[in-house]
């Protein structure tokens, strides 16, 4: 978003005044008055008809058998023709001056009630779908109450809306757009944006409550029919929808074969399931998996939680923190399900807590890698902290999916301190707020950093008010000043995240764009972008896979607190192994409830995996020889991911199979030695500077710990960034 640009107001101000006075004649629906005297002000108003105009024999909410909206839809938009077809030519830009009235409307208003009262006359005027278009297909996602939208193109390619709500404020909103669009082309119904509705919130109650959303998602669900009927009139082929799978409270149902392979093991085998809690009671195991593991094993890991507490399942932020609660409960080992750096993490952790005698085990005698963290490891990057280290006072705010040399080496330059992609945002305003004139070097992924520099222009462009409830310590000014202080590396990207690229963001915007999206955000620009948009509506999340689950959750808990059918359609913009999770979560959200309304409404979840379906992802012959998979796993008949599309699977985090894990744990204790390349080792390196790389490696996540504690820097690292001296840090 361009941090810069201008209003909807000031963008249409000149085309409205051109066409004010032919556009403000042509209105779609004329409006009965009861009393002459108290006529409704713009938009909705009788207008004195210009020269040429030709009349209609029918007006918009005037009860009765002529009126064409109580017509089945079709015949509707031959009855009711449209002001764009009727008025005289050379009227142009009709509904974005009808949009621009509608703004000037709510403006005039000083008073919210005011407002209020009007919204509700409107919705009087609107009339009621009849019941065979009040039907789940014609529903819009992502409204408080209830909204049902009809749409079809009459025989002059003009598009046709018909719009109610079980809400009065909300089948308000809906008049006011159908009087917008009623009638106008499909290049006209999509040259509108969302923001072009933000101008309607002004001086509403809550600018951004969730009723205010109405504007924009009846927008989105206009839109995106109009494009399929656009493409169905044009002879194009049908959509191909993604993979996904729906979870009702009854059963599950795969679409396509990557989702059947994702599906495949939510029932998991019960002997496997069983031989699991056995050896891990009998051995006192514990085990901390991360939510991208192969499907197989989350699975059976979920299935085992029932009957061995000794299983965490979640984002790297917690599974250390996991690991010391189960060496307190009395676990002998820790088996680690992750790329290598996690078992780092989890080994440094528990010897920083005093359980240097607890085993901690990886699930492979071969190098479990990370293409991110590879990217902080290289040269390129500690020249990117060489710079940090001269502009002063400079804090290094480094993903926590990093090494623990990584870690150390950087805050022997730099003071560092770690983040998730949950958290990453809150320690960059809380750094910028505590620190004055502090410069903030960012890495190593790319894509999350130029995220982040994305929010923050964003978010220059709020009210204070806004910008206080993301953060407390700072206003419009403070943000802008900030800008040019954020750094950021720009050579680093998940594999995984790095393929939601244009193709993927294209069908999703198609398709999709009506759903719930959500996002890593480790993601691309493009798939940030309309995550964020997404967002702002209500409509998506961008964040950490934490982050992701709740999101879903709570739509769900929103939907059943509703009581009626509902169908939820989430995009899953992250790692496809989060879906067992997320299963769990929903089933048991859908379990029968003794509340009666939970009871008789039908609520589904559909989860849509945003894969290419053209390629299988392979590594290229060219590849370096720590690549060690050539093939993403768990793809079957031809469904995949490639360089061109969306990949939901980490090859690197699929090496950690259930074999591996059940033979790991029979082997427990190790007194041959046949599980030496498994152990995750301790450092015993020093730095340049001759320090410790476990100590010096464990102190930023020390320091981000204190920070999800009390909410502010640590005072010994605010003291190393004042006083960093200058061969690196004190």
């Amino acid at each position: 978003m361009d941090c810069g640009s201008s209003s909807f107001v000031a963008r249409t101000a000149a085309a409205a005044s051109s066409s004010s006075s032919s556009s403000s004649s042509s209105s779609s629906f004329l409006l009965p008055v009861s009393n002459p005297k108290e006529r409704l002000s713009l938009p909705f108003r009788v207008q004195q008809r210009p020269r040429g105009f030709v009349s209609r024999p029918v007006k918009f909410a005037i009860r009765s058998c002529h009126d064409p909206f109580h017509l089945p839809l079709r015949k509707r938009a031959s009855v009711a023709r449209s002001a764009v077809t009727e008025s005289p030519v050379g009227v142009t830009d009709l509904p974005r001056a009808k949009l621009l009235r509608l703004v000037e409307e709510f403006r005039s208003m000083p008073e919210s009630i005011e407002r209020v009262k009007r919204l509700l006359e409107y919705a009087a005027l609107l009339p009621p779908l009849p019941d065979s278009d009040r039907v789940p297909h014609n529903r819009v996602m992502g409204c408080t109450a209830q909204v049902w939208l009809a749409v079809e193109m009459d025989t002059d390619g003009r598009m046709r809306f018909a719009a109610d709500s079980d809400s009065e404020i909300t089948k308000g909103f809906c008049s006011c757009l159908l009087w917008v669009l009623d009638g106008a082309s499909p290049e006209e119904v999509l040259d509108l944006k969302t923001d072009d509705m933000a101008e309607l919130n002004v001086g509403l109650p809550g600018r951004a409550h969730s009723r205010a959303n109405t504007w924009h998602n009846v927008l989105i669900s206009m839109q995106k029919r109009t494009k399929a009927i656009v493409a169905e009139r044009e002879g194009k082929p049908p959509f191909e929808p993604f993979p996904s799978l729906v979870i009702t409270a009854d059963e599950l149902v795969a679409e396509g074969s990557y989702a059947e392979a994702q599906a495949k093991f939510l029932s998991p085998d019960e002997v496997k399931v069983q031989e699991l809690v056995n050896v891990l009671k009998e051995k006192r195991i514990g085990v901390v998996a991360h939510f991208y593991m192969d499907p197989e094993v989350q699975g059976v890991l979920t299935a085992a939680q029932k009957h061995w507490p000794h299983i965490h399942i979640s984002d790297s932020l917690v599974m250390a923190d996991s690991a010391v609660k189960m060496a307190e409960a009395g676990c002998q080992y820790i088996t680690v399900l992750g790329v290598d750096f996690m078992s780092e993490n989890v080994r440094a952790i528990l010897d920083q807590a005093g359980y240097g005698e607890v085993g901690v085990y990886r699930m492979s005698d071969e190098r479990i890698g990370c293409s991110l963290a590879d990217a902080a490891a290289g040269p390129t990057y500690m020249s990117f902290l060489k710079s940090a280290s001269g502009s002063r006072p400079a804090l290094h705010v480094i993903y926590i999916n990093t090494s623990l040399e990584t870690k150390a080496h950087a805050h022997e330059l730099v003071p560092t301190v770690t983040c998730t992609s949950s958290n990453v945002v809150p320690t960059i305003l809380q750094a910028f707020a505590q620190i004055p004139e502090l410069n903030v070097w960012y890495g190593p992924d790319s894509y999350m950093g130029a995220n982040i520099a994305e929010l923050f222009c964003q978010m220059s462009s709020m009210t204070d008010e806004e910008i206080a409830e993301i953060h407390p310590g700072h206003d419009r000014n403070s943000i802008r000043s900030l800008l040019s202080r954020l750094h950021y590396y720009q050579d680093g990207a998940c594999i995984v995240h790095d393929l939601f690229g244009n193709e993927v963001v294209r069908k999703i915007h198609e398709g999709y764009s009506d759903a719930f999206l959500t996002a890593h955000f480790e993601v691309p620009g493009e798939m940030f972008s309309l995550a964020m948009e997404a967002k702002r509506r209500g409509m998506g999340v961008v964040g950490s896979t934490q982050n992701i689950l709740d999101f879903i959750k709570q739509r769900l808990q929103e939907s059943l607190d509703r009581g009626v059918d509902e169908h939820l359609q989430f995009v899953l913009g992250t790692e496809s192994g989060m879906i067992t999770s997320i299963v769990a979560a929903v089933r048991a959200l859908l379990r029968p409830s003794t509340d009666y309304s939970y009871r008789r409404s039908k609520v589904s979840v559909e989860i849509v995996f945003p894969v290419s379906s053209d390629s299988l992802s392979r590594t290229s012959c060219g590849s370096n020889e720590n690549d060690l998979l050539s093939v993403v796993p768990g793809v079957s008949t031809g469904e995949g991911c490639s360089i061109h599309g969306g990949c939901a699977s980490c090859p690197y985090m699929k090496m950690n199979s259930l074999a591996s894990l059940l033979s790991v744990c029979h082997h427990l204790p190790d007194t041959k030695n046949a599980l030496v390349n498994y152990e995750a080792g301790r450092f015993n390196a020093t730095t340049e500077l001759g320090n410790q790389v476990a100590e010096l490696g464990c102190e930023p996540i020390l320091h981000m710990r204190q920070f999800q504690k009390n909410g502010k820097l640590p005072e010994k690292l605010v003291h190393q960034i004042l006083h960093q001296s200058s061969n690196g840090r004190i």
